[in-house]
């Protein structure tokens, strides 16, 4: 059995999660509110974006967005439906289905991230000092790769 939370363990666990829950809710009201999108729209958007002819097989996306093989069905069908990205089959071994960000849900990304930055930046990065920020990277980069 895990060891109880000491109190300053206590503090800093709901603190983090108060806050991060509070970020969150803000950038994904915003980001609706502007652009329609929800953030997971944008962080796909951003990952294909990022990627290689704008494509990558729907497990590696997966995995990279931290979603489970049926939410990233779901978010890309839905994205699909939209005109933001496509599915098609993929050209290594055609079994396995690729996501492909479209001209359009490009577009979509390149008139949001001016909106979404007004509020990263708002909610987030201009509340920090240079210094705290190199700490929340560090930090994080931990819990991520654990």
């Amino acid at each position: 059995m895990a060891e109880p939370l000491t109190d300053d363990e206590q503090r800093a666990w709901r603190t983090f999660i108060e806050s991060s829950w509070a970020l969150h809710t803000h950038l994904e009201d915003d980001l609706r509110a502007q652009t329609g999108l929800s953030m997971n729209d944008y962080h796909v958007m951003v990952v294909l974006s990022e990627a290689p002819g704008r494509r990558l097989r729907m497990g590696e996306l997966a995995g990279r967005l931290v979603f489970s093989p049926s939410r990233i069905t779901y978010q890309i069908n839905s994205m699909v439906k939209r005109g933001l990205v496509r599915k098609q089959p993929c050209p290594e071994d055609g079994r396995g289905q690729e996501a492909v960000l479209t001209d359009e849900g490009m577009a979509a990304l390149e008139s949001a991230a001016p909106l979404h930055l007004v509020t990263v930046r708002d909610r987030f990065i201009d509340r920090l000092d240079p210094d705290e920020l190199e700490v929340i990277e560090r930090v994080f980069d931990k819990v991520r790769k654990a």
